[in-house]
Formats: C-alpha cells, sequence, structure tokens
C-alpha cells in the first residue's frame, strides 16, 4: 500500500473500516478464466456477479450447457437472466439440474411444493433486508438458491449479493488466526419462532435443532475459505462467553456490508438469479413499500460446512 492509503488508513482507523485498495480476487489462487461457447457472459462488476445472455431456461438444459453454467456458477458466484418466464415446474426443473431440492417448513409454497413465494405489499411488509446466506440452520445448508420475479414494483426492491471469500480475504492476519478453528451455532428461531406457538416452535425445534457449522468454512468445489456467519441465523460462538463471541460475530457481520465485494441486481418480471449460497451472502432491499412485489424461490440442498 502506497503511503498516502497508509496515512489516510491510520486516518480512519475507529472510524470506518479500512480504507484504500481491496484483495479481491474472483477465481482460487492459480485458476484461470475460459471463454464460454454457448452464451454470452456480461460481468457486473469485476468480482461478483454476471449477466447470462442468448440462452431460452425452458428449453432441455444440454450437459454441455449445464457445464458451462456450473462453472460460471463458481466463477462469479451469482449468475443474472432476463426475459425468462418460467412456470414453476419449469424454475423447479431448472434447480434440479444441481441437486436435490429442500422444502421449506416455515415459508408458503408456489405452484409446486419445491418453490417457496414471497408476496410482499402493504399487509405483508417484507423482512427479508438483511444479510443473510439461506438456511444455515440445516445440517446440510442450500448448495444455492434460484429467485425468479413474478411482479416487480415500478422502483426499487433491488437484490444485493456480498462476496464472502472476498471478505474473508480482506481480514487481518491476528482476525484470521483468531476464528481459525472456531464454529458457531445457527438457529432458525429468531426469525421464525416468533410467527409459530409455543407447542409449534418446541416440535420445529425438536425436528431442526440449533446447529454447529465452522465460522470459516472451505467452499468443497473451489476451495475458497469464505465467512459462513450471518446476522439472521447465527446465535453464538462455540466455547466463547457472550459478550466477547457477539464482539467477534459483529465485526464478521460488518464484512458483508463492503461495497467493493457486492453487485446489485434491478429486477424485472420475468428475471431470474442463481446465486451460490456457500460462498455469497444477500439483501432484499425494502425500498418500496407499500408496493407489491412477488417472487419464487427453489434452494438446492448442499453438504455439510467444512474447515
Amino acid at each position: 500500500m502506497t503511503a498516502a492509503y497508509a496515512t489516510l488508513g491510520e486516518m480512519l482507523t475507529g472510524r470506518s473500516l479500512a480504507a484504500g485498495p481491496r484483495t479481491l480476487h474472483r477465481l482460487p489462487g492459480g485458476a484461470e478464466s475460459a471463454p464460454y461457447e454457448l452464451f454470452t457472459l456480461t460481468p457486473q462488476t469485476n468480482l461478483i456477479g454476471a449477466e447470462i445472455s442468448g440462452i431460452d431456461l425452458r428449453e432441455p438444459v444440454t450437459p454441455e450447457l449445464f457445464a458451462e453454467l456450473d462453472r460460471a456458477l463458481l466463477e462469479w458466484k451469482v449468475l443474472f437472466f432476463r426475459d425468462q418466464n418460467l412456470t414453476g415446474t419449469q424454475h423447479r426443473d431448472f434447480a434440479r439440474l444441481w441437486g436435490e431440492l429442500e422444502i421449506h417448513p416455515f415459508l408458503p409454497q408456489g405452484e409446486v411444493p419445491e418453490i417457496v413465494r414471497f408476496a410482499k405489499d402493504a399487509e405483508n411488509p417484507g423482512v427479508e433486508n438483511a444479510w443473510h446466506t439461506d438456511v444455515t440452520w440445516r445440517e446440510r445448508p442450500a448448495l444455492g438458491s434460484v429467485l425468479r420475479a413474478l411482479e416487480v414494483p415500478a422502483a426499487g426492491g433491488d437484490t444485493m449479493f456480498a462476496d464472502m471469500a472476498a471478505a474473508y480475504d480482506n481480514l487481518s492476519d491476528e482476525l484470521k488466526a483468531r476464528i481459525d478453528g472456531l464454529d458457531a451455532i445457527h438457529d432458525f428461531t429468531l426469525p421464525f419462532g416468533q410467527f409459530l406457538s409455543a407447542d409449534e416452535l418446541a416440535r420445529r425445534q425438536a425436528e431442526f435443532p440449533p446447529v454447529a457449522h465452522p465460522v470459516v468454512r472451505t467452499h468443497p468445489r473451489t476451495g475458497r475459505k469464505t465467512l459462513f456467519v450471518n446476522a439472521v441465523f447465527t446465535t453464538h460462538i462455540v466455547g466463547l462467553d457472550a459478550a466477547e463471541g457477539e464482539e467477534l460475530l459483529r465485526q464478521l457481520f460488518q464484512q458483508a456490508r463492503i461495497p467493493e465485494y457486492q453487485v446489485r441486481f434491478h429486477w424485472a418480471t420475468g428475471s431470474i438469479a442463481f446465486w451460490d449460497n456457500r460462498a455469497t451472502q444477500h439483501y432484499a432491499v425494502n425500498d418500496y413499500f407499500p408496493n407489491r412485489r412477488v417472487m419464487e424461490r427453489a434452494a438446492i440442498l448442499g453438504d455439510r460446512p467444512v474447515r
């Protein structure tokens, strides 16, 4: 870092996160990007997010096309598609190419059981405007999610995504050493428990007890280390007293808020976002209330996170 940036960083210490250039590696060390032959890929930032055009997801996905889409997902972490007017069944079938789909126990279903519907309006405002990773309270959190826009407001309602490998890369060596080997507890109770009766909550807690995952997981395909705690589902860190653990979690939660790690997607009817849940967090911007916004999502079951 140059002297000017170092001086600015010193000036801002204690007032903000570090200023100046950040380490932004889109690919694992030593990996190189290869061209895509079966569609056009347009990067949305230098780090995360790419728009895919030139294909119709209503048509069968050949093994060759699947291989390229899978590679693009690993490389860019979130893929965006426009003008894809899928039915619920087509949406499910596309997502299922990547594996078994979950049936969410708390969210309303869409056209088919594997699809959940987020219908938001003046009577049912959106509450997804917090940085999070989907269903980390499961032993096998989602590999990825495929979100489709059915109705969108005239303005607002974007979704933001953050690259949590970049977030890890830019931690200080001291903080990396501090979190190495730690586990954190994830629990559905905070967001969903408030809507359940005492008996139903007890039944669901027995079905989905709190689960421990590494604070830093290793991506099973890319080998990248990613921060794997989020403010919605992570309750505490194993082995630390409450105050110390909360201070540490707040510091880690803050990393998703850094704009250099983010991409922002503006929805239109028929748009789709497909994100790697192992590598990202996301935030549904709720600046459209009380207008209506209807989305449907399929979540692909993943593996048990490991260090």
